[in-house]
């Protein structure tokens, strides 16, 4: 039985798609932190647990039963190394034998901010004993949606990380590696550096807006403080404008410029290119 947490998340509901495709649905399980959110995944014959990274008694029961466990990292920056840490204290409970972990690239060596959380939860799972896999998953392309919308409306787009190159891949590329190693064989105590086969900048992002669009997108180059003053300015909360600048900075010195190719060789087939995603956001 292959449980799935954050299944009612952008990428637990590509992740469960997937998966429907290779088992049966009875075989897969939901893990939710609000099951009503999960019904129509119940009613396509998925079983739906709840499963709050807050509540750890609801999490034991919940993966009761699974051969493979797909931890996806919580959404709460500042939060996740707590929560995380009943989640796998509840896997290894309910006797789980493989755990499967969405981190950061390079989480161990990574400057980014972000990383901190993921590198602690890794060492979390290996204290554990637990068989694992970790899967580092590099920036999605969706990430840049409304950066992109807002390059046509304003003729710009807005960033700190001058050259730096990005490895990013689309949502599903993700999804798919997930549920490949969720229902493959050898991927026992792997780390798979998971990125897009072509790494680019903000510059060039503005170029792919420019060639889409029809209108000339530029780039603007902007220190921290000015950088953080344009985001908050847009409407981006604040506590998320300062992750942003610290993934620029991040982004500037290299962070997410790897490009390894193990994103590509789990799932068989090319990874999504920033310019489909741009034209797929311009088309609405």
């Amino acid at each position: 039985m292959i449980i799935v947490t954050g299944a009612t998340g952008q990428l637990g509901r590509l992740v469960i798609d997937g998966l429907l495709e290779k088992v049966p649905a009875d075989q897969v399980v939901a893990a939710v932190r609000s099951p009503d959110k999960a019904a129509d995944l119940a009613a396509r014959g998925v079983q739906v647990r709840e499963a709050d990274y807050d509540r750890p008694e609801t999490l034991r029961p919940a993966f009761e039963g699974g051969t493979r466990l797909l931890l996806i990292s919580g959404s709460e920056v500042g939060r996740r190394v707590p929560q995380h840490a009943a989640a796998v204290q509840a896997a290894q409970g309910a006797g789980v034998p493989h755990l499967v972990y969405t981190s950061a690239p390079h989480a161990d060596t990574s400057v980014l901010g972000l990383a901190a959380e993921h590198k602690a939860t890794e060492e979390i799972i290996r204290e554990t004993g637990l068989t694992y896999t970790l899967l580092r998953n590099n920036w999605y392309n969706e990430v840049y949606a409304p950066a992109i919308t807002q390059a046509v409306a304003t003729g710009a787009v807005i960033g700190g990380s001058g050259d730096g190159r990005i490895g990013s891949a689309g949502r599903a590329d993700y999804a798919a590696a997930a549920v490949a190693v969720l229902t493959g064989a050898g991927h026992e105590n792997r780390i798979y550096e998971l990125a897009g086969d072509v790494a680019w900048s903000l510059p060039d992002l503005a170029g792919e807006i420019s060639r889409a669009s029809g209108k000339e997108i530029v780039y603007r180059d902007l220190p921290p403080e000015e950088h953080r003053a344009a985001l908050i300015a847009a409407g981006v909360p604040d506590a998320f404008a300062d992750v942003l600048v610290d993934v620029d900075r991040g982004v500037k010195a290299g962070a997410l410029a790897d490009t390894p190719g193990d994103l590509k060789a789990l799932i068989g087939r090319p990874t999504t290119p920033i310019a489909d995603t741009v034209a797929a956001v311009l088309a609405g």
